[in-house]
């Protein structure tokens, strides 16, 4: 049952955690308050009688206090772009039971080049070499099924040596030789995601997750799997019951953040997100800047993880997701459901598409000041997670400055962060430096 606080309803009960690690996780912070969150009644009072959307009014609400725990998935769809909210009930059946069949279609592809995919097995040990040859490791997997299944006893055993076989055979493709490379990473990290979870005790969660980040993977090779991505795509599994509707939650969250994990030799995937902070700080906190630059930290560097799982490390389960809904319900642009349906899985915008025009008031809020100050142009708008690891490091300037004779300290004060954010106040702090940052922008243009 859930308890009540004096200024709300705390919402620990649905993301529950095991018994043994109730003290090395986070307090949630996150309150569903009467009036602010976005509740069911307020959630479907928002739609017409044929299913379209006020976003507006949506909107407002999640950025004053989030979602409901109850309604998370279905609302997190339309932040994200999977549905246009000016489309009927029947027209987002249609679209979803499309999608579910593609889902289904390029599983079965994976499938086909390794039947450890959705078999409820996860492989954490090489099954291939970097030329090809399989390598015949009987530890190569992890049980991961159903209790139905470990019921069949030694019919199964023999299945897995079949299934050990046929995934194995000699491979020639590079792309299949690179997927397959990737698959026991894959299963490794998803063992390290979120496991302080009464969820993931369930061995068929595990093996959804793995499945979905293993068709990510092959469907988007230009970036493939890296570490953090199943930070990203675990409460897509908790919150949305069906596998490929988490799918397409995550392939639509990678849609903002692939650039993170596009690395080479040369750079890293959030250069440019870090050169932005850089940007930041130089205006609104030169001393700090120029601190944390005769460090050797001008780079940022320190911040990269902030970046690369949105806050997952320094917010429990809870409150990250109440951060994430509070970070796109501000972003949010209505037109973006109509651009990704003009974009391939992880291709480019078709030429020429033009999306049409929107009221203001279906803009979040962070969005609605780029377009006010000009900031969307050339390279498109800053994300607010930039802002928000500012805020971070404005909120401890202080410290920094007095403390931190390296980088190493600047690290540990920032690891002091961890479970002490606060998702609302550190959302609020965003935006005042966001304003304050585009004022003296503005200020200094010719």
């Amino acid at each position: 049952m859930l308890r009540r606080a004096g200024k709300g309803e705390v919402a620990d009960g649905f993301y529950q955690i095991r018994s043994d690690c109730t003290n090395k996780v986070p307090e949630t912070k996150f309150k569903i308050k009467v009036g602010k969150t976005l509740s069911v009644r307020k959630w479907h009072a928002a739609f017409t009688p044929e299913g379209r959307l006020d976003i507006a009014s949506v909107l407002n609400r999640i950025q004053k206090g989030g979602v409901h725990p109850t309604i998370r998935g279905e609302v997190w769809e339309f932040l994200l772009g999977c549905f246009d909210p000016g489309s009927t009930f029947d027209e987002r059946e249609q679209i979803r039971q499309k999608r579910r069949i593609q889902y289904a279609i390029w599983k079965e592809e994976c499938k086909d080049m390794d039947s450890h995919v959705g078999s409820g097995k996860i492989i954490t040990a090489p099954i291939i070499t970097e030329d090809g040859k399989p390598i015949m490791d009987p530890l190569v997997l992890l049980e991961a099924t159903s209790d139905q299944h470990t019921k069949q006893g030694s019919s199964s055993s023999s299945g897995n040596e079949n299934e050990v076989t046929r995934s194995v055979n000699c491979v020639v493709d590079k792309q299949t030789i690179e997927w397959k490379l990737l698959l026991h990473q894959i299963g490794l990290d998803v063992l390290r995601t979120d496991r302080s979870m009464v969820f993931y005790e369930k061995k068929e969660n595990l093996s959804k997750l793995w499945d979905i980040l293993a068709v990510y993977a092959w469907i988007d090779k230009e970036i493939g799997y890296c570490q953090g991505m199943s930070d990203l795509c675990s409460p897509m599994i908790v919150l949305l019951n069906d596998e490929a509707d988490a799918f397409w939650c995550f392939e639509r969250l990678m849609r903002r953040l692939r650039g993170n994990f596009r690395c080479t030799q040369q750079s890293v995937g959030v250069e440019n997100q870090l050169q932005h902070l850089a940007s930041i700080i130089q205006v609104l906190d030169p001393k700090l800047h120029d601190h944390l630059e005769n460090l050797g930290g001008g780079d940022y560097l320190f911040a990269f993880r902030m970046f690369m799982v949105l806050f997952r490390r320094e917010l429990s389960f809870g409150d990250s997701l109440y951060l994430w809904e509070m970070m796109w319900a501000l972003e949010y642009d209505p037109d973006m459901f109509s651009t990704y349906e003009h974009i391939g899985a992880a291709t480019g915008v078709t030429p020429g598409y033009k999306p049409k025009v929107k009221s203001m008031r279906q803009f979040g809020k962070y969005e609605r000041e780029n377009m006010k100050n000009g900031a969307s142009e050339n390279d498109g708008p800053v994300p607010i997670s930039v802002f928000l690891v500012a805020s971070v490091l404005k909120e401890n300037s202080a410290k920094l400055l007095q403390e931190a004779r390296g980088i190493d300290d600047v690290i540990r004060i920032l690891n002091d962060v961890n479970g002490n954010l606060d998702a609302k106040k550190a959302c609020a702090i965003a935006l005042k430096l966001h304003r304050k940052y585009l004022k003296k922008i503005q200020g200094k243009k010719p």
